[in-house]
């Protein structure tokens, strides 16, 4: 008789852990990204960024059905133009971004999946070894808002399609170099598309 109250007791224990231990909770996606900077000018100066293509690589975590938290890691290349491309600064572009997802509802027989974002984090702008770099640039973090949608399609329980759409909002880098600070705010559109893997 203990044999078998011993037995139901570890079904009844074991069965909640091993269903909690199969649950999805874990994210992580690769995206190809473009990015496209607004221009904007203050204290006499101009500035602009060139198009560039980069990667975006995430790691989200389902706190609940409709909220999930999540930190990302963006890079790319681009140049910084200043007074009507008199100069520029080439630079990479680190991204580092924390963010809360907000899961949309959607019909329990769709395969797609929509989503709302909103964060912060820093945007690092590390000059290049270009020559045509202004001498003297250092390596700079900027603060930055993001916000964004998206929606995943899911091929299979683990993998899903992502196509998202992020905004970034930032006071323009000067290097440190006094002359080229507009003190304004600009705004970099951030499409990207890639893959999502759940586990």
């Amino acid at each position: 008789m203990q044999k078998v109250v011993g037995f139901v007791v570890g079904i009844v224990v074991l069965l909640p852990l091993a269903s909690f231990a199969q649950e999805s909770r874990s994210e992580v996606s690769l995206q190809g990204t473009g990015l496209f900077t607004s221009s904007t000018n203050g204290n006499g100066t101009s500035y602009s960024a060139t198009e560039s293509g980069g990667v975006l690589g995430t790691y989200r975590y389902h706190l609940k059905h409709r909220i999930s938290v999540e930190a990302a890691y963006g890079y790319t290349v681009n140049s910084q133009k200043y007074s009507f491309d008199a100069f520029r600064i080439q630079s990479g572009v680190h991204q580092l971004t924390g963010s809360l997802v907000l899961n949309l509802p959607s019909r329990p027989s769709s395969r797609i999946s929509p989503y709302v974002i909103v964060g912060a984090g820093a945007l690092m702008f590390d000059p290049t070894g270009s020559q045509f770099n202004l001498p003297g640039a250092q390596l700079q973090t900027k603060g930055v808002f993001v916000y964004g949608v998206g929606a995943d399609y899911a091929m299979s329980k683990h993998i899903s399609l992502r196509a998202e759409y992020r905004g970034l909002l930032y006071t323009t880098p000067d290097f440190g170099l006094g002359g080229l600070a507009t003190n304004n705010l600009t705004h970099t559109a951030m499409p990207s598309i890639g893959v999502a893997f759940r586990f």
